[in-house]
């Protein structure tokens, strides 16, 4: 909510200095640069002819920017500069009421321009809407470049490239050695006598003749 606020008074402010700006220096372009710059020689203005040309052309063109939102900054340097050379060389010794030549007027626009060129013109110009383009497609430059990056992050081994065998995704099994499913021999140490009395037992038979097994 402040920032639309911002961008209302910003606006209002705007363009109510720029027709300021455009009606002196429309002014000035009436009267020629020649005519002006002899009125900035009778009011003690250094390198009047210059000073002319300079106050005309900025005060017109940067009135008009001012309108539409365009390059608000640059546009406002250029007219603070312009309002200071006018309050030292002109209305300084003056007062400040305008009737009686004071800076009232030079320093509220000097002010105008001060703030901004230190605050901008707000988005309801062609400065807002440039700005919009531009970080749009600045957005959508970056997505694109974060896409490629995850694609390839994907499709790439650790170097960026295409996967080998050593670094392929499927998990590897442990080799665990398989136990034998066949029938063990050499598993027991009992011989062929041993044998003969476990028979026995199991048939409830009596051997003939039991030794100690031996071992």
């Amino acid at each position: 909510m402040k920032k639309v606020l911002f961008d209302v008074a910003a606006l209002i402010a705007r363009v109510a200095t720029g027709v300021i700006f455009v009606a002196h220096g429309w002014q000035k372009w009436q009267s020629g640069i020649g005519g002006t710059a002899q009125g900035f020689r009778e009011m003690g203005i250094p390198l009047p002819e210059l000073a002319a040309g300079y106050a005309t052309v900025v005060e017109t063109i940067g009135g008009i920017f001012l309108i539409v939102g365009l390059l608000v900054r640059p546009v406002s340097l250029l007219l603070l500069l312009n309002m200071l050379g006018a309050i030292v060389f002109v209305h300084a010794g003056k007062g400040i009421f305008v009737a009686a030549g004071g800076w009232e007027l030079a320093g509220t626009l000097g002010a105008l321009s001060l703030l901004f060129l230190a605050l901008g013109g707000g988005r309801i110009g062609l400065d807002g809407v440039f700005g919009s383009l531009f970080r749009r497609r600045s957005g959508r430059h970056t997505a694109e470049e974060e896409h490629e990056t995850t694609a390839r992050g994907t499709t790439g081994g650790a170097a960026g490239g295409p996967l080998t065998p050593a670094q392929s995704t499927t998990p590897e099994q442990p080799n665990v050695p398989r136990q034998p499913t066949g029938p063990r021999t050499g598993a027991s140490n009992l011989n062929d006598e041993d044998m003969r009395d476990i028979d026995a037992l199991v048939s409830d038979d009596q051997p003939e003749h039991r030794k100690p097994p031996n071992r």
